[in-house]
């Protein structure tokens, strides 16, 4: 731990206050994405196995079976569907609302994983022309002494702003588009449900043998 700390240290000297910065940014990222990985965890995102028997239930027409499958359901969509088994084709968009703010809740803080990913490499390169400002400021000063390890030097240095800021951005925009690819995939699981609950087949089964019915007689 004392040899990262001193990495981080001697980065900082080199890089100056723009690799600070960045230190700082991915400080709050880390906390930021651990707190996602958390959120998603504790409202079960992705686990929606007796949700998904209830919808398969009500699909059916059995409705004692979809309501005690419901019961069962810890997902944070089972409110949603469980308002879905007393509404209407009218309140089909209302549904998807209340889902949509659930959604809204999960996806807090996606904003701003994605501003550090596409801000980070340019803060490491804007870091890099102050580097290389300063670099060729020393070689101007050096006059006809010019030391080519000077420049290179100064480069180098300038270059690991660029560096950090990639090494921000580059696992910041990866987790962000894992993020975003679970978040899609929610949300068909609850159009889904609720497509199935308000347009259940079974229904339309006994609808269907209903006015078959007088043909026969």
């Amino acid at each position: 731990m004392t040899q990262v700390l001193e990495s981080l240290r001697q980065m900082a000297d080199l890089g100056g206050p723009v690799v600070m910065i960045l230190l700082a940014v991915s400080v709050v990222t880390l906390a930021t994405i651990l707190y996602k990985l958390w959120q998603f965890f504790a409202v079960g995102v992705g686990r929606h196995r007796a949700l998904k028997e209830a919808v398969i239930a009500w699909d059916r027409g059995d409705r004692s079976a979809a309501l005690h499958a419901l019961n069962q359901s810890r997902s944070y969509l089972a409110p949603v569907i469980e308002m879905a088994f007393s509404a209407g084709l009218q309140d089909a968009k209302r549904l998807e609302a209340e889902a949509e703010v659930r959604f809204a809740r999960l996806e807090g803080g996606f904003r701003l994983l994605d501003s550090v990913a596409q801000l980070a490499p340019l803060l490491g390169l804007f870091g890099t022309v102050l580097g290389m400002i300063n670099a060729f400021q020393s070689l101007q000063d050096a006059g006809a002494q010019v030391d080519p390890s000077l420049l290179a030097g100064g480069i180098w240095v300038a270059l690991l702003t660029t560096a950090a800021g990639l090494a921000v951005a580059m696992p910041t925009a990866m987790v962000l588009s894992w993020f975003e690819g679970r978040m899609d995939a929610e949300r068909v699981t609850a159009e889904r449900a609720i497509a199935a609950v308000l347009h259940p087949q079974g229904h339309r089964g006994s609808a269907q043998q209903t006015g078959m019915e007088p043909a026969h007689a």
